[in-house]
């Protein structure tokens, strides 16, 4: 599957950005710009998110072996990658199954565990995405109402709806493939497979108020990635990126550049 991407830089050494579940390149927009200045940056869009293809298979060896073959159309001998939640899960398992691909990895605020069904109300999410008349609504601000009951947070609500697009009739349609999701949505809850650890550096950022990395995880993290570290980014949630930019980008630059 050829991927949709952005580049924004040239110089430098290769860093991809992989966004999360629900999410497109452009959640990290601002991170990649920053990024660049250093460094030359892809921001990809995953399968059955953004403007890349659809299809009814989703899991993370598939997903892996879509961003090996973009790196191999870029003509990248390797690169970094940062990857968060979903995006993480992505840059991990191409790092076990492709090493040789991967200089460094970033994995934003998720484990490569196994967790337990929609602890965090994704559910509720394709439920709201269900509710939305596509036919009948005229604007986003309609759409927010219509979600309101399944997704009380107003700023997860915005983020939604930033898949919610027009097509070429005028009418809206979702942007991402909610049914795919829905119907292998146990898949991007597993663990990954794994023959052999990652023996390159490991970054993994945890967000202090975030339950996502726990210290039971530390022993998996160990045995599937012996050189990585955890940095604890306080008074954050699983939203990083957004919720504490600065910060973050600070410790990417640093790490990236050791």
């Amino acid at each position: 599957m050829e991927l949709n991407y952005r580049q924004y830089s040239e110089n430098g050494a290769p860093v991809l950005v992989l966004h999360g579940l629900f999410g497109r390149l452009s959640n990290w927009g601002w991170h990649c710009k920053q990024l660049a200045q250093q460094y030359a940056v892809y921001g990809v869009d995953l399968r059955n998110h953004g403007d890349s293809p659809h299809s009814d298979q989703l899991d993370y060896q598939v997903m892996a072996e879509d961003v090996r073959q973009l790196i191999v159309r870029l003509g990248l001998e390797s690169c970094c990658i940062v990857g968060h939640s979903m995006g993480g899960k992505v840059a991990m398992q191409l790092a076990l199954s492709f090493p040789d691909l991967i200089e460094k990895l970033v994995i934003v605020d998720i484990a490569p565990v196994s967790y337990s069904e929609d602890a965090d109300g994704h559910m509720n999410v394709l439920a709201a995405m269900d509710a939305v008349k596509l036919g009948e609504i005229k604007s986003r601000t309609q759409a927010e109402v219509t979600i309101e009951d399944y997704i009380p947070q107003e700023a997860t609500r915005k983020f939604l709806l930033t898949n919610l697009v027009r097509n070429k009739e005028g009418s809206f349609e979702w942007r991402l493939d909610k049914d795919s999701i829905r119907k292998n949505y146990a898949n991007l809850r597993a663990e990954l497979i794994a023959t052999m650890s990652f023996l390159k550096p490991v970054l993994f950022i945890k967000g202090s108020l975030s339950p996502y990395i726990k210290p039971e995880h530390e022993a998996q993290i160990k045995e599937l990635f012996p050189a990585a570290s955890v940095k604890l980014l306080m008074d954050a949630g699983h939203w990083l990126h957004a919720e504490k930019p600065q910060a973050l980008q600070k410790i990417l630059l640093k790490f990236l550049s050791s």
